[in-house]
């Protein structure tokens, strides 16, 4: 349920993410603009059993939460796993410390908010599992594979 800038975490309808791989089913609503947020987001997930949300990642710029309003959820971080319960919170910073999944090994559909803080200029992710690199700045958006590295000049005039 929303009203003006109140919402009600364990009311609020969430649509199903219809792109999603077998594996990943879950429900995402991220009402931080409804509400007239722009200087953090903030996102609502249900997570179906045996599914697990966005792969292994880490955030280039922003800090993320997460904080666990109903079921289990089992958190992989470079620390290890953890079984989180309704409650729990964790936070990831930016870069490789800051890796993290999501996973329902439960028997109940488990619901849970992240809050993260906005970057108005820019940011992006690295999977760190697929090489993956996706970046994000004013008017440009692009996911891509990450290569090798090189010289700052190298292929420049």
């Amino acid at each position: 349920m929303t009203l003006g800038r109140v919402f009600n975490l364990l009311e609020l309808e969430l649509p199903e993410l219809d792109d999603a791989p077998p594996g990943h089913r879950f429900r995402l609503r991220s009402p931080s603009r409804e509400l007239g947020a722009d200087k953090t987001g903030f996102s609502v997930y249900e997570l179906e059993p045996d599914s697990t949300c966005w792969p292994y990642h880490f955030e280039l710029v922003q800090e993320e939460w997460l904080l666990v309003l109903s079921g289990e959820v089992t958190l992989r971080t470079p620390e290890g796993e953890r079984v989180l319960r309704a409650g729990d919170v964790a936070c990831f910073p930016p870069g490789p410390a800051g890796s993290h999944v999501v996973r329902n090994d439960g028997d109940v559909v488990a619901r849970f908010g992240m809050p993260s803080s906005a970057e108005p200029y820019g940011g992006g992710a690295v999977y760190p599992e697929s090489n993956k690199v996706h970046v994000v700045a004013p008017g440009y958006r692009h996911r891509g594979w990450l290569g090798e590295a090189v010289d700052y000049w190298e292929g420049e005039q």
